[in-house]
């Protein structure tokens, strides 16, 4: 049985396993099969789980072996498989198959082609170890495995310093926001004197009131972690840097992995979350400022992957703002269809980045940036089936109906509504920004006449990459009815175990609303966009230069913490290190050396020198005795 409730988990490790110990010895269309049938495999066991689920059973749950034992504390390695883990398992193994497939093309002939299925198999088997924990240790390592793959896949080109400098910020800002993790799992040992989520549910319904002030501390601690994994104010600046990675590498982060731990995080924990008041309006409205200040950030990003970076930190304070809400269903549900269109989106940017690529190679002497949207224009005609999923995935994006994302963003917008207007402003606010970066950036890729030889050469991606990406805009196209407003059956499926309150009905008037506000937005962007001579023009310089700068957070951090942790580097490595502790090393060394050299002086090796040297001491030593004597 514990080999069954762990098998995803085991399918991507022996993925790896084999590629690692025999991937220099085979082609890479084996390693490529390896990789992405065990994450199929995973898939179609995670599937399997769900019937189980499905027909009846509560959960799957696995205890495989004792981890630590040291008196009060006793932590096992432990599984849960319920009705919350299973959609979070079907959603990173499912979209991460197809992700597997289209790197097989997207990544041919790369030197390090073995390393990165190897790795992408591991970031596969961390993730399914976060979300399948029974308590919140196991939790932890996925966590902090997650964090290393994505060092490791984010930096995978480090042969350009851009790339290096990128792994190492995602790292060491998500170590930031460990720190805060960190303290709430000692908290809530301290609290509860367990780790495991059954224990520590049950003591914090049993006891919420006596403990109000401890939940609301622990919850704090652990939004502070989840601020980093899911890129929310003040922690978001690594993630639009993650796009220096291979561009399947970023759709994983951004769909199925490392973002949605956070609020994968919070959803589970939930429980001590409904038990705050306070910190669950920090919450709201921290995500919700960081959906406005992302998306707004989006309007003057010009490289198509940093679009739509800033659009999933954009897209996370939805979710996250929904999480404070205590709308923790809604928070699902949108992470649900967010992995299918933001997926979709970041493959289809991959398809174009590989389009144009092969239009630089076609156009010899040709040298422009071709993640950069002002060398692009006219790709719909060049590339069709990308320019469909693209467009299909941004309009989900922006929420207009009857694409997925109209459901789930519907749904967090009305219970904003319901309990707190200023959040309900912000997202609203947000969701107008969404229309007007989606359209800017179809206009500016697809629309118009091609502005470089490299866009003219653009040619259709392979089957490798288009069929993932035809299957990631079917998802697009109906992953909104596992909630749709009539059978709530997401809602269902998630009530025994995510809180929640009333089942949240819908309101025709707000979609209609939101709908009308989307397609303005779009047709702004057209406006403003569709002629040459304005697309690059962006509003007021200085604004735009703000909004590029997203918000200036990043310069702030250079000004703030960087440059200061610099100086402080300097100072200790310059004065401190050498010329203060390297100073006194060597000080000594010297004086040794300089004592050694006048002793080495009296070593002559004259043996008349050593019998006068003899005398001299024996007449020394008989005055000594003759004057003690007296």
């Amino acid at each position: 049985m514990e080999l069954y409730i762990l098998s995803p988990i085991l399918f991507p490790l022996l993925g790896l396993l084999i590629n690692a110990t025999l991937g220099q010895r085979i082609s890479e269309r084996a390693i490529s099969g390896v990789a992405t049938l065990a994450a199929a495999a995973a898939f179609l066991m995670s599937a399997l789980m769900f019937g189980q689920l499905s027909g009846g059973d509560a959960r799957l749950s696995a205890t495989v072996a004792p981890w630590i034992s040291a008196g009060p504390l006793q932590v096992s390695f432990g599984f849960l498989v319920d009705r919350l883990s299973i959609v979070a398992m079907l959603i990173v193994t499912g979209i991460g198959a197809l992700i597997h497939m289209f790197s097989a093309g997207y990544m041919h002939g790369d030197p390090r082609f073995r390393r990165y299925f190897v790795y992408l198999n591991l970031f596969l088997a961390s993730m399914l170890v976060l979300v399948m924990a029974d308590n919140f240790l196991v939790m932890f390592m996925g966590w902090e495995l997650v964090g290393l793959c994505s060092y490791l896949l984010i930096g995978f080109w480090f042969e350009k310093l851009k790339n290096a400098e990128a792994g190492r910020k995602a790292f060491v800002v998500n170590r930031i926001g460990d720190v805060g993790f960190v303290l709430g799992l000692l908290l809530i040992f301290a609290t509860f004197g367990s780790f495991r989520f059954d224990d520590v549910f049950a003591q914090a319904k049993a006891q919420g009131e006596a403990l109000a002030g401890a939940i609301g501390l622990i919850t704090l601690l652990l939004f502070i972690g989840a601020t980093g994994k899911s890129a929310q104010i003040p922690l978001f600046v690594w993630l639009p840097d993650a796009m220096a990675g291979p561009t399947p590498v970023s759709a994983l982060i951004h769909a199925a992995t490392m973002v949605t731990a956070g609020v994968y995080m919070m959803v589970r924990a939930g429980v001590l979350y409904e038990l705050s008041p306070l910190t669950q309006q920090i919450v709201a409205l921290v995500g919700a400022l960081t959906a406005l200040v992302a998306g707004s950030s989006a309007l003057r990003q010009f490289d198509i992957k940093k679009v739509l970076a800033y659009s999933t930190v954009s897209q996370l304070g939805y979710m996250v703002a929904a999480c404070g809400l205590g709308a923790f269903i809604a928070a699902d549900f949108h992470l649900l269809t967010h992995a299918f269109f933001k997926a979709a989106l970041f493959l289809a940017a991959g398809s174009v980045i590989h389009g144009m690529e092969h239009g630089l190679h076609a156009a010899h002497g040709a040298h422009v940036d071709p993640q950069d949207m002002r060398h692009m224009g006219g790709l719909a005609r060049r590339m069709p089936v990308t320019f469909l999923v693209f467009l299909l995935g941004g309009l989900a994006l922006a929420g207009l109906p009857p694409l997925s994302g109209f459901f789930s963003k519907d749904e967090i917008l009305l219970e904003a509504l319901k309990h707190n207007v200023l959040v309900f402003a912000l997202l609203a606010a947000s969701a107008v920004i969404t229309a007007l970066y989606v359209g800017r950036q179809l206009v500016l890729v697809f629309a118009g006449q091609p502005r470089s030889a490299a866009a003219a050469g653009a040619t259709e991606s392979n089957w490798l990459m288009t069929v993932p990406l035809i299957a990631l805009t079917i998802g697009t196209a109906l992953a909104g009815l596992f909630n749709f407003p009539t059978t709530h059956a997401l809602t269902d499926w998630l009530a025994p175990v995510v809180p929640h309150g009333e089942t949240p009905k819908f309101m025709p008037e707000l979609a209609a609303t939101f709908t009308a506000l989307g397609l303005g937005g779009l047709g702004a962007a057209w406006w403003l966009y569709r002629r040459p001579e304005r697309r690059f023009e962006e509003a007021e310089a200085a604004l735009g230069r703000f909004l590029a700068g997203a918000w200036h957070f990043d310069a702030a951090y250079r000004a703030v913490v960087v440059k200061p942790f610099y100086a402080l580097s300097t100072i200790c490595a310059q004065v401190l290190d050498v010329g203060l502790i390297d100073g006194a090393v060597n000080g000594v060394g010297q004086l040794f050396r300089q004592a050694g050299a006048a002793l080495r002086s009296v070593q002559s090796g004259f043996v008349r020198s050593y019998g006068l040297m003899m005398l001299l001491g024996i007449v020394l030593a008989v005055a000594y005795f003759v004057l003690n004597a007296r």
